[in-house]
């Protein structure tokens, strides 16, 4: 057995233990019964469009196939939806009063939650996740994110859209049906951030983008999981969390704003054989996912943007919290291996 190591994160003054020593295999943590409870009447089904505030965005079918995008106006609730965003029940962030401006910072410790708070129902089925999803449906839910990218950015208040999804109770969602979140934030996220001083910094040193560096090696890596004519899914170099990934364009992109329409579905393809061979691993464990993305065209050279997704298998104790440094007992190039095998059968059930 191999001693343990200590990698430090790409970009982030972040250095995570592989214990080699206190070593796991991926299928040690998968759940033999699957527990999940059920409210007796779900909010985000259809028929219940009356429980949720009126809909910023629906997606509706025509006669024609094409879609058309609407909203909930004037107390009526749209039905037969294929997607639908509406904001929070119970918001972390808040638009601004008209009373109140765009000012959000008070005093040096103190600042208003100003921004949006929306919950974006990706199916009107029930457990229609992205392990098991129809590709034309994971379609749909990344060109509403696109939607809703769109729109909330262009706010003169908001800094940040952040784009995440908490699958499973364990992982924080509160909802079993299939959903996604996003904030609209009148800051950047301190992680963001980081990246973002790091990308520059190499830029002004490389001429290159940091990530796109990283693409072409994790390419030939054994950390490499899957890649198609668009994206690349690799475990990376110092994975904080067992069996972590992430997924990015090959092509140089500082937000999704600038897929093509071939690679909205390139992506939704790499969407459903990731997380369905995730399911199929560790038979569909509780995850988190959140996008990166650049928040301005100022990076738009050194920054490219990339989801990154933590099931959620460890718990982060005293020595993690306390030391800002994390311990992994599954070596990524063993995640990589398995989750590879794992996201190959899902290739096989689609053809």
């Amino acid at each position: 057995m191999s001693a343990n190591e200590i990698r430090k994160d790409y970009l982030l003054d972040r250095w995570t233990v592989i214990a080699t020593e206190r070593k796991r295999r991926p299928t040690d943590f998968a759940k033999r019964e699957k527990e999940e409870k059920r409210m007796d009447t779900c909010p985000l089904c259809p028929g219940n469009e009356h429980m949720t505030p009126p809909a910023v965005l629906v997606y509706l079918s025509t006669n024609t196939g094409e879609i058309r995008k609407e909203r909930d106006q004037n107390g009526f609730r749209h039905k037969n939806w294929i997607v639908r965003c509406v904001p929070n029940l119970y918001p972390a962030f808040t638009p601004p009063k008209d009373s109140e401006g765009a000012d959000v910072k008070v005093s040096p410790y103190l600042a208003r939650a100003i921004g949006h708070h929306e919950v974006l129902v990706e199916s009107p089925k029930h457990d229609e996740h992205p392990g098991i999803a129809r590709i034309s449906q994971l379609t749909f839910v990344i060109n509403a994110y696109l939607d809703r990218l769109k729109t909330l950015s262009s706010k003169p208040y908001v800094r940040y859209v952040s784009i995440f999804r908490n699958h499973g109770q364990e992982a924080g969602a509160s909802l079993s049906h299939v959903h996604t979140q996003i904030i609209a934030a009148p800051f950047s996220p301190t992680i963001l951030e980081e990246e973002l001083v790091a990308c520059r910094k190499l830029w002004s040193e490389n001429g290159e983008c940091a990530f796109c560096d990283i693409l072409r090696r994790e390419k030939n890596s054994q950390r490499l999981i899957y890649e198609n004519e668009s994206y690349l899914v690799f475990a990376p170099w110092a994975s904080v969390h067992p069996l972590e990934f992430w997924i990015a364009p090959k092509r140089h992109q500082q937000s999704l704003l600038d897929a093509t329409e071939d690679e909205v579905k390139d992506l939704a393809e790499v969407l459903r054989l990731s997380f369905g061979g995730l399911s199929f691993l560790l038979n569909d464990p509780p995850y988190n996912f959140g996008f990166h993305i650049s928040p301005s065209k100022e990076y738009r050279e050194c920054y490219h943007w990339h989801l990154e997704v933590y099931p959620k298998l460890a718990i982060w104790a005293g020595f993690e919290k306390s030391s800002g440094m994390f311990i992994n007992t599954v070596q990524p190039e063993d995640a990589a291996a398995d989750l590879r095998d794992a996201v190959l059968q899902e290739e096989k059930k689609l053809q």
